[in-house]
């Protein structure tokens, strides 16, 4: 009798155990199909996030490589140049506001920051149109040519000059014979920065940053050593520019073709009848001059 029940609790055990498996296989498939999930879906949103910050990373760069290459002057005109074409307006003036500055006591380096900025480097239409480097208007006692240009105002009139030796010589009168800029001449000729700062003061200017725009062309093409020069303090000649602007002009040789021609230093009338392939009398003729004498930046007709 024992035998049997024994052999009735072994089946009925067995008979529980086999039943109970199922149960346990579904409850371990069931988090391993969520996990894959999980996976996936990590996956998928790291592969689209590096590619979009890629892309939009590399459009500045390209932009501002683009803007180094050229300068846009704005004054009595917008005109847009190269670092050759300041480089080139330096060199054909230097000597001119030299002049200037021991004649009239402005710094050359002011002379010449203000002809960059106010003449585009000699590319502005005041420039090309009346020989006015400086944008001096007509004001009261002009008797001289003028022409019309839009400045603060539309169709103000401006001085007309036969060349820009004229333009340059008005302006040191200008800035000498009025007595608003007379506190200028209290400052030292080689404080460039006192200089660029009363010009806005005594009225010449009304753009707040033209004292800024001044120093940056002073000190960026290094235009106070020829104060220094005049003033022989310090002055050390720059040979590294004296190369760059002698390739600079050598790379924009002289059109024989041009019916007129700048006169730069070191220039005859001899020289340019060979030049041009013109007799001497007959430049003098074409120009009214009653004698051999030229100056630097003078417009002739050559043909």
């Amino acid at each position: 009798m024992f035998k049997k029940i024994l052999l009735l609790f072994t089946l009925l055990t067995l008979i529980g155990c086999t039943a109970t498996k199922p149960v346990i296989v579904t409850t371990k498939k069931a988090p391993l199909k969520s996990k894959k999930e999980v996976v996936r879906t990590v996956r998928k949103t790291n592969t689209i996030t590096p590619n979009r910050t890629k892309s939009s990373a590399s459009i500045p760069i390209k932009a501002e490589s683009k803007r180094n290459d050229t300068e846009t002057i704005v004054s009595t005109s917008r005109t847009v140049v190269t670092n050759d074409v300041v480089r080139v307006y330096i060199s054909q003036y230097k000597d001119v506001a030299m002049g200037n500055m021991r004649n009239y006591g402005i710094p050359a380096s002011i002379i010449l920051a203000q002809g960059i900025l106010e003449s585009g480097a000699g590319r502005g239409d005041l420039a090309m149109n009346a020989n006015n480097h400086f944008g001096i208007k007509c004001h009261v006692g002009w008797t001289g040519d003028s022409v019309k240009h839009d400045d603060d105002a539309a169709q103000e009139c401006f001085r007309k000059y036969d060349n820009p030796s004229e333009s340059f010589k008005d302006h040191a009168v200008f800035l000498t014979g009025r007595s608003r800029y007379a506190k200028l001449f209290g400052f030292s000729k080689g404080d460039y920065k006192s200089w660029a700062r009363g010009l806005r003061t005594a009225g010449y200017a009304t753009d707040p940053k033209y004292p800024d725009k001044l120093i940056s062309y002073i000190e960026r093409y290094n235009l106070y050593q020829y104060d220094n020069q005049v003033l022989d303090v310090n002055y050390v000649s720059n040979e590294k520019q004296l190369v760059e602007e002698l390739t600079i002009e050598a790379r924009n040789p002289v059109n024989t073709s041009l019916a007129s021609y700048i006169v730069q230093k070191g220039d005859t009338l001899y020289s340019l009848s060979k030049k041009f392939e013109v007799r001497v009398e007959d430049l003098k003729q074409k120009n009214n001059l009653s004698d051999n004498t030229l100056s630097i930046g003078q417009k002739l007709v050559v043909k």
